[in-house]
């Protein structure tokens, strides 16, 4: 079975980029959507003083101030009042992505999970995993990079999870309001789960994005039947080493998953709690770092005024040509490294583009962008 597992496409940039070497001027990686600034100084302070907690055993479910925390964040961000039965803490939202779908789908004959093409890679891991089989939703040009509920229910196994992610990685795309009221509705009317990865939501140049959980109460579905919403701090913070995360909504669904996960040794050292806990509770200095990415996403748009720059995440899905080749060539001439969109999606979605992660300060964002177009105009006179 583990034959079945992809490298991740951080080994395969690794393994493409193998033997060239970049010229003698200092790096940019724009591969990895790692947060390029230090984690506020009163989130460290806080995990600092409480070192002392670690010779204490964590519980799986969270503590109830970073249950509060948490509670208190959705609270001010989407105007949502849920009790604690309704919410579970998390070792950041990739565990949950890949063990929630065994946990679900266990003795279920024919499982089968949709995700959206291209797609953070955990998601096909877990169906791996779960020796699920998959219906893939892909984001092309012509659906404006959004998953489509008519070719998901065309198929002729109906999901008993579908997980989305708005905002979405790579492509920035988002579901507004009214189209995730039509998944909340057809996730009652088809009886499926769905997993909405809203890890993205703190990341926006004006408007910010609708979390399904909004869309819910907005269906009638007041109780959050198989809706699930799954947040983390990493982006928004500079924090992913923190691991804090949350799946909120249906309690009912909840209640069994917390059971579960008091077998698979996933609980958050309570330093890391406490800290989180500051975290989700810091309005300010998220605010600051989102500006520094709105504002990357704009010079984004100055350089590369011919095509659109989503408003939301801080990437950029940029269309190439030879995705491979073009990697292959900036590192070779400028010492820029970005991830082909050809590793992120499968049976070719994802090809010809590449994922520019915007992490670094903006002089340094708008030195490497404005190389990089340069470097795109040759590259494109080369491969006519």
């Amino acid at each position: 079975m583990l034959t079945q597992f992809q490298s991740y496409p951080f080994e395969k940039l690794r393994a493409l980029l193998s033997g060239i070497m970049p010229p003698q001027i200092p790096p940019i990686t724009l591969t990895i959507g790692e947060p390029q600034f230090q984690t506020p100084q009163n989130i460290q302070l806080s995990l600092k003083e409480n070192t002392s907690l670690l010779n204490k055993y964590p519980r799986s479910s969270g503590e109830e101030y970073l249950i509060n925390a948490q509670l208190a964040f959705i609270a001010h961000r989407y105007g949502i009042q849920l009790n604690p039965q309704q919410i579970i803490p998390t070792f950041g939202t990739r565990e949950v992505l890949f063990n929630f779908p065994q946990f679900y789908l266990f003795g279920t004959q024919n499982p089968t999970i949709a995700y959206p093409n291209p797609f953070y890679q955990i998601y096909e891991g877990a169906a791996i995993a779960c020796r699920a089989q998959t219906i893939l939703m892909n984001l092309t040009p012509q659906n404006a990079f959004k998953p489509s509920l008519q070719s998901l229910l065309a198929s002729p196994n109906k999901p008993q999870i579908v997980i989305l992610n708005s905002p979405n990685n790579p492509t920035g795309s988002i579901l507004e309001l009214d189209e995730l009221i039509e998944w909340v509705q057809k996730a009652l009317e088809y009886d499926f789960v769905i997993l909405s990865d809203e890890c993205y939501s703190e990341l926006y140049v004006d408007t910010k994005p609708t979390s399904i959980l909004e869309a819910s109460l907005k269906a009638g579905n007041t109780n959050f039947k198989n809706i699930l919403a799954l947040n983390s701090i990493s982006k928004r913070s500079s924090a992913p080493g923190l691991r804090s995360g949350f799946i909120a909504g249906d309690s009912d669904i909840l209640k069994a998953y917390g059971l579960y996960r008091t077998y698979i040794g996933c609980a958050i050292p309570l330093p890391l709690q406490k800290a989180a806990a500051y975290a989700w509770e810091d309005f300010h200095s998220p605010e600051q770092s989102r500006a520094i990415y709105a504002e990357n996403l704009r010079v984004a748009q100055k350089i590369f005024p011919d095509i659109h720059i989503s408003p939301y995440t801080f990437y950029v899905w940029l269309n190439v040509g030879d995705d491979e080749e073009f990697c292959k060539y900036i590192y070779a001439t400028e010492g820029i490294s970005v991830l082909p969109g050809s590793f992120l999606g499968r049976n070719g979605v994802g090809k010809g583009y590449v994922r520019l992660a915007l992490v670094y300060d903006t002089p340094t964002i708008t030195d490497a962008l404005k190389r990089i177009r340069t470097s795109l105009q040759n590259f494109q006179k080369i491969h006519k």
